[in-house]
C-alpha cells in the first residue's frame, strides 16, 4: 500500500469534515466530482446521480445549519488501485441537526492531478438502534 496516497486521501476527507462540522459545505462541494458523481444517504429515498443535485441538497439543507464541536473519525481504511481509492470509515458526531453514527464509503478517482469523490455512501450504523426524534430535523 502507498502510505503517501493513503495519507493524502484521509487528509482530503478530514479537511472536508472539518469544514462540514463548522456549517461550511465547500470542502465536500470541492471534493465531489462535478463530472461523475453518485451519492446514497440514509435520509434520502433515492440515489443522487449528479453533482448539481447534491449541491442543491447540501446548500438547501446543510449549509450553515450543521455544526459539531468534535467528531470521531474511526478506523479509516484506504484500498488503492492505480487511479482509484476506496476509503471506508465510521463517523460519530453529535451535531446541531442529528446524532451521526455512520458507516462511510468514499470512492475516489483521479481527475487530472486531483483526487475527486465519484461515489459516496453514508449509511446509519445499525439503524434499528436509532431513535429518530420527530421534533429534530434530520438534515
Amino acid at each position: 500500500m502507498n502510505n503517501e496516497q493513503t495519507n493524502e486521501i484521509i487528509t482530503l476527507e478530514k479537511n472536508a469534515l472539518n469544514k462540514w462540522f463548522k456549517g461550511d459545505t465547500s470542502g465536500y462541494l470541492n471534493l465531489w466530482s462535478q463530472k461523475n458523481f453518485t451519492y446514497f444517504d440514509s435520509f434520502m429515498n433515492h440515489r443522487v446521480d449528479t453533482y448539481a443535485e447534491i449541491k442543491k441538497f447540501v446548500l438547501g439543507n446543510v449549509e450553515g445549519k450543521l455544526f459539531a464541536d468534535t467528531y470521531d473519525f474511526r478506523d479509516p481504511r484506504v484500498q488503492l488501485n492505480s487511479d482509484t481509492a476506496i476509503l471506508t470509515y465510521q463517523l460519530f458526531a453529535e451535531t446541531s441537526l442529528n446524532d451521526m453514527r455512520y458507516n462511510c464509503i468514499e470512492i475516489y478517482q483521479r481527475e487530472g492531478d486531483d483526487w475527486k469523490v465519484v461515489h459516496s455512501t453514508w449509511s446509519i450504523i445499525r439503524p434499528m438502534d436509532v431513535n429518530f426524534d420527530a421534533k429534530k430535523p434530520l438534515v
